[in-house]
């Protein structure tokens, strides 16, 4: 280990003690062993210029490892990030600062995706290689050509998502995909080995991956094995054989020092073994000099490619720009409008699915390029694959369809990836019931402010047949419940237009649609110029006269709403149907809009195949609701319905017994 690589690797080693210390709270040991690997990586490969952290073609740097934090925040600093000052790193794991427990990137510049649940980051990244290799078939690699390197942790590879972001890696051959992966052999509970004995050079192998074992202490060994990365067909796995904790003389090597702080004796002991000074978050002058330099040592890079960026056509760069800032083309909106005025003109009674796919051929025609659809191996019941669209393979990168197969959570972690990296709308498909696998991707999502669609079918006990097992019924509740993600769930083929519309100019959050299988009729008739889905519920059906009953539906329980609607009618009894295409968007509007929609009809009714969670706070704790309050079984739709009571006639029964 050459002695300028030591004195700055030993930097790293020393801010990620000394900030754990102060916080009494941390991860010192994966900064500590990973510390050799880092500062090969971003003294010789990494191409990123401090100045500006956001450069379109930048490498990314995925810290999967986010317990570890201490090293990413450390190697801002060191390298000049103006937002990471010492004083950020004195606080730490501390409110309003801008090192917190674990990597945040809406919270942190320079933090390339939000990681701390482990294999999310590696699955994550599969996306950011993924979205790479698109652009760069589509502008060519004079505009994008960057690698995207992950450092990964052994807990990371046990997490079920790695095997799925892997294979799609593998099988994609996603050569710009780098993974260095910090074999330390210990986990919170101890060795690794009294839980695992996976050999993980032969699995990566086995998934189409490059991958070798490398003494992750030696600086030569490390650079040698990026090196042959870069120049490999496949995505490259390196195992960096390494000690946790290298330096403190006690703990090293041991789940002591994986999850709390040294103590102030091991701390005093580890910095006289390393030769570092005893003064906390000190940072040698000529060490700072280097890191500072190697911040910078890619600004020409950066000069480089906004030079030959000034060269491409001004249509062609107002196309990559307008496409990395996440906004959408004139030509979506003037391409729903022509759909929805044909539907006007021509009602479509269909599954919700299908109004979908309609709704798709009308997006993929105005942005065919950024559109970037797929399904894990439901294509053909997702309904989300566009007539032009091609699917994606390593022989095709323009396809805009992509084959996740049957990887729910890896499908939904790498839209995520593409999403952060930025020059794609992604959408990803399959059953409703299967968010339960996608989730931990949805929640993060949710938190960093993705802009991912979710397209879910056969979303309710009307998928029939198969029954129990795939019908789902408390995960629009589970759903609604994650903060910033809204459901959809539209009535009609007008509703899913207006949904789309609204998911896909969402650019802060992600977005759940949530589709049937079974037809329904077109309810609408008109559109008005403000869209009525945008503030999640909206009177369908007025009342002739004063409303004695409300009713809330959404999605395919509206066809019931009216049909109870008529019956009471019929009885003399003034009603009003209400669509709530977005329980939570309703929810979120100003009390004024709430109290108008939600109105002061005596009687409210709720109608949903689903559970009740969540529909009091609009028709109240003693209001009446018709839903599902438990499993479902296997029959016809039609029959569940009548089975389970969620019927015009129940509804009906209960407002008669709410007026009597």
């Amino acid at each position: 280990m050459t002695q300028v690589h030591s004195r700055m690797a030993n930097a790293i080693r020393g801010l990620a003690m000394d900030a754990v210390e102060k916080a009494k709270s941390g991860h010192p040991g994966l900064p500590m062993g990973a510390a050799d690997i880092a500062t090969v990586l971003f003294t010789q490969f990494l191409k990123y210029d401090a100045a500006d952290p956001k450069w379109p073609d930048r490498d990314r740097f995925v810290l999967s490892a986010g317990h570890g934090s201490m090293l990413l925040y450390a190697l801002l600093y060191l390298t000049g990030d103006k937002d990471m000052t010492l004083d950020q790193i004195r606080n730490f794991r501390q409110l309003g600062s801008l090192t917190p427990g674990h990597p945040e990137n809406f919270h942190t510049r320079g933090v390339e995706t939000t990681t701390g649940p482990l294999g999310q980051g590696i699955a994550t990244s599969v996306g950011m290689a993924l979205a790479e290799k698109m652009l760069a078939a589509e502008f060519g690699k004079k505009i994008v050509s960057h690698h995207t390197y992950v450092l990964a942790s052994d807990g990371d590879l046990m997490e079920g998502v790695s095997q799925e972001a892997i294979a799609m890696a593998g099988h994609w051959k996603l050569n710009k995909l780098i993974v260095l992966y910090d074999d330390n052999g210990i986990s919170i509970d101890g060795p690794t080995s009294i839980a695992d004995s996976v050999d993980q050079v032969k699995r990566f192998k086995s998934a189409g991956w490059a991958a070798e074992r490398i003494d992750g202490h030696d600086p030569k060994a490390i650079a040698a094995a990026i090196a042959r990365a870069q120049k490999s067909n496949k995505p490259s796995l390196i195992a960096c054989k390494t000690t946790i904790g290298f330096g403190a003389p006690n703990k090293a090597g041991t789940a002591k020092v994986h999850g709390e702080a040294l103590g102030a004796d091991e701390l005093k002991a580890a910095k006289e073994k390393l030769g570092i000074s005893l003064d906390p978050f000190s940072v040698p002058e000529d060490v700072l000099k280097a890191w500072r330099q190697a911040g910078s040592r890619s600004s020409a890079a950066r000069k480089d490619w906004e030079a030959q960026f000034a060269q491409l056509g001004n249509r062609k760069r107002a196309e990559f720009e307008r496409r990395m800032r996440h906004e959408r083309p004139a030509s979506l909106a003037k391409a729903l409008k022509a759909h929805k005025k044909a539907l006007i003109e021509t009602p479509l009674t269909a599954a919700t699915r299908k109004s979908s796919e309609a709704a798709i051929e009308a997006i993929a025609a105005a942005m065919p390029m950024e559109f970037l659809a797929g399904s894990a191996d439901l294509t053909g019941s997702n309904n989300n694959k566009a007539k032009s669209a091609v699917a994606f393979s390593a022989k095709t990168p323009k396809g805009r369809f992509i084959h996740y197969g049957i990887r729910e959570h890896g499908m939904a972690s790498a839209m995520n990836g593409i999403f952060l990296h930025g020059g794609f709308a992604p959408n990803g498909a399959t059953f409703l019931v299967f968010t339960d696998y996608a989730r931990p991707a949805m929640r993060l999502a949710a938190l960093m402010g993705a802009g991912v669609v979710y397209v879910m079918t056969h979303d309710s006990i009307g998928l029939g047949e198969d029954g129990p097992t795939h019908q789902p019924v408390e995960h629009l509740a589970a759903l609604r419940a994650i903060p910033n993600m809204r459901v959809f769930r539209p009535c009609d083929a007008i509703e899913v237009a207006e949904c789309w519309e609204l998911a896909l100019n969402r650019t802060d959050g992600p977005t759940v649609l949530a589709l049937t299988r079974q037809n329904l009729p077109q309810l609408r008739n008109s559109t008005p110029s403000e869209n009525p889905c945008s503030h999640g519920a909206y009177e369908l059906i007025a009342a002739q006269g004063e409303a004695k009953v409300s009713l809330f539906a959404s999605g395919s329980e509206v066809e019931i709403a009216t049909a109870a609607q008529k019956q009471l009618a019929e009885r003399g009894i003034a009603s009003r149907v209400v669509s709530v295409p977005s329980l939570e968007l309703l929810l979120a509007q100003p009390a004024d809009r709430q109290k108008a929609v939600i109105g002061n009809a005596p009687v409210k009714i709720a109608i949903e195949a689903a559970v009740r969670f969540g529909w009091d706070a609009v028709i109240g704790h003693d209001g009446e609701f018709i839903g599902m309050h438990g499993f479902g079984a296997s029959a016809p739709a039609k029959e569940l319905y009548k089975h389970f009571g969620i019927t015009a006639e129940a509804a009906v029964n209960a407002a008669l017994k709410r007026l009597a």
